[in-house]
């Protein structure tokens, strides 16, 4: 049966900077088809804005097919939204009902500053992963597919860590804003792997290292971050981070 279109309140953060105050200031949107994705129901609303002569509200996005990250906004207390393994680009308006009053509001993290409105600087998330170096590996022709031996497990796990988009949903969900589930997938995309190994040591050194500069705070295994990851990277791959931190400082 088809859903009818529904008339919806909104409670958006609206902050200038991160030295600003912010406030929640509502908006009603009116007749949403409820197939469209929660972002075009904000472009709807900005267009409205737009003509009435006001600003309209600042919010990531960029492929809107769920692959590059650069979406994310807390919608109702839950970081991505109401569905699990979803990003915010992916809610739909059904997910919804009519005459609800749905809070919108920033990721919420020390490291993450609010530049305007729903939109944080996560920079933070690009120093970590520039911190991890490289594989150095000899350049030539190409090898036999069987030149180094990767377990299916192994190889399997390594490419779903490597699903990681860097959206930093696990930051904003986790009560002391750890970026512990994402330092853990990009250092287990490369520690699972042969070529990775050579390297190890000094990249989750670093990568932790930049971690903490970057004032992220420190896991104690609530597992918010797992529940609300739209790759659902497993809370393992923390594990994993500090067995490699642990073998590293012990080395």
């Amino acid at each position: 049966m088809e859903k009818k279109n529904i008339n919806i309140k909104l409670q958006v953060w609206r902050q200038n900077g991160s030295k600003e105050k912010g406030k929640f200031v509502e908006y009603k949107v009116n007749d949403v088809n409820p197939d469209m994705s929660f972002l075009e129901m904000l472009d709807v609303l900005n267009e409205d804005l737009i003509k009435k002569d006001d600003i309209p509200i600042e919010f990531d996005n960029d492929c809107r097919e769920g692959i590059c990250g650069a979406c994310g906004v807390v919608i109702n207390g839950t970081a991505h939204g109401p569905r699990s393994g979803m990003t915010t680009c992916d809610v739909r308006m059904r997910y919804f009902e009519d005459g609800d009053t749905i809070m919108i509001e920033p990721w919420r993290a020390k490291a993450f500053p609010v530049l305007k409105d729903l939109v944080v600087d996560r920079s933070a998330l690009d120093r970590i992963m520039s911190k991890g170096g490289f594989i150095s590996v000899r350049t030539g022709g190409i090898p036999e597919a069987s030149a180094i031996a990767v377990s299916k497990e192994n190889a399997d796990e390594a490419m779903d860590m490597a699903a990681c988009i860097g959206c930093g949903a696990c930051v904003a969900a986790c009560p002391n804003a750890s970026a512990a589930l994402f330092v853990g997938a990009k250092v287990s995309q490369y520690a699972l792997l042969p070529q990775g190994r050579p390297e190890a040591g000094r990249r989750i050194e670093n990568m932790v290292a930049q971690m903490d500069e970057e004032k992220f705070g420190a896991c104690s295994n609530h597992g918010e971050c797992e529940a609300v990851c739209p790759k659902q990277i497993s809370i393992s791959a923390i594990a994993r981070m500090r067995r490699e931190y642990w073998k590293a400082a012990f080395k």
